[in-house]
């Protein structure tokens, strides 16, 4: 492998893992909120949450592009704060992230939903707070699911494409992962560039969805009665 094939691997990692790891708070407090919050508007946060998912991806970076965009609403506070993240590689982060979320967020919900709540319920009459009976009771319990969400929605990351290409482009050495670099690759004639790409992105990918399967194999034989 080239140098510059193996700077394209070692940026889609990095950038996957960032991501991985911008998602899990907000990740969790989605999943925990959706598995046993019951208020009005659930059902659209269910659906919002999900979008990512249904949706082109690229509509999903256009999206994204107006929003964080210097004359965007969040892209102007972005501004003022001296931060630029369009065609940048926080702007690689920023896709992964979303549209890796859902599959993280569908994961650890049905990790959570598993978690007897009765155990959480004695917590709660023994007087410890909603976020501690979640750090101490729920989130141990679901821990098997919320690491193979995690290492879902890192696989997820590492392929992201569509809405990466639209709100980070490709820019070689700065923004190109390796789904973004494969496709230019495939149309610049560098076939051979490409299929080392899809090969290295196949490993990854197989290897995420192993650890993720196992997880979710062990989860379901935890919540057995």
């Amino acid at each position: 492998m080239s140098m510059e094939l193996a700077r394209i691997t070692l940026f889609t990692i990095a950038s996957a893992a960032g991501a991985t790891a911008l998602m899990i708070v907000p990740g969790l407090a989605l999943a925990w909120l959706l598995a046993r919050g019951r208020f009005r508007g659930r059902l659209i946060l269910e659906t919002l949450v999900s979008m990512p998912l249904v949706m082109p991806p690229v509509a999903t970076g256009l999206i994204l592009l107006l929003l964080c965009a210097p004359r965007g609403p969040i892209g102007r506070v972005l501004q003022a704060a001296g931060i630029d993240v369009v065609f940048t590689w926080k702007a690689v982060v920023l896709a992964m992230a979303v549209m890796a979320l859902p599959l993280f967020v569908r994961t650890v919900r049905a990790g959570i939903e598993q978690v007897d709540q009765r155990f959480e319920a004695a917590a709660a009459t023994l007087g410890a707070p909603p976020l501690r009976v979640f750090l101490t009771i729920t989130l141990p319990l679901a821990l098997p699911s919320v690491l193979a969400g995690t290492m879902l929605g890192f696989a997820r990351a590492i392929g992201e494409f569509g809405a990466t290409i639209v709100i980070a482009g490709s820019i070689p050495g700065v923004t190109r992962t390796l789904s973004v670099a494969i496709y230019s690759f495939t149309e610049t004639g560098r076939d051979g560039d490409a299929a080392v790409l899809i090969g290295v992105s196949a490993a990854i990918a197989f290897v995420a969805l192993w650890i993720s399967n196992r997880l979710i194999g062990r989860a379901a034989l935890g919540a057995r009665p």
